[in-house]
């Protein structure tokens, strides 16, 4: 699972400012990879049912213990709803002792610059 392709469960309304998430996971082995990979599924689900999601896009190098997510939501607000519910939180949870290190950004962008490139969220990761 090289890359989950760019999916938009919800169009969001021309020229409106929605808020941006990127985040850089490393897992401290290759189970703590697979456990990432395995909770994946059930994650991207989620996403795709969950309100005021605009899109959202997973990038995996499972042998390099490394996954990254970019994501784009109607507000903080629901990127947070999103993080306290369904299968996210006890994934996130699980996976804990499993990380080595993670990294998070956010910003604002314009709707109309929607998809938004992994260059962009690479640029914006520490």
């Amino acid at each position: 699972m090289p890359t989950l392709p760019w999916t938009v469960p919800n169009t969001p309304p021309r020229d409106t400012e929605v808020h941006v998430f990127a985040s850089r996971f490393e897992t401290r082995t290759l189970w703590g990879s697979l456990k990432f990979l395995a909770g994946t599924p059930a994650v991207w689900r989620q996403v795709r049912r969950s309100p005021g999601v605009y899109g959202a896009t997973l990038k995996a190098k499972p042998l390099k213990r490394t996954f990254w997510t970019l994501s784009v939501w109607e507000s903080k607000a629901a990127l947070q709803d999103f993080v306290r519910a369904g299968a996210h939180g006890p994934a996130a949870r699980g996976l804990a002792p499993q990380m080595r290190d993670a990294n998070f950004t956010t910003w604002q962008a314009s709707s109309d610059d929607l998809p938004l490139s992994w260059q962009e969220a690479f640029r914006r990761l520490p």
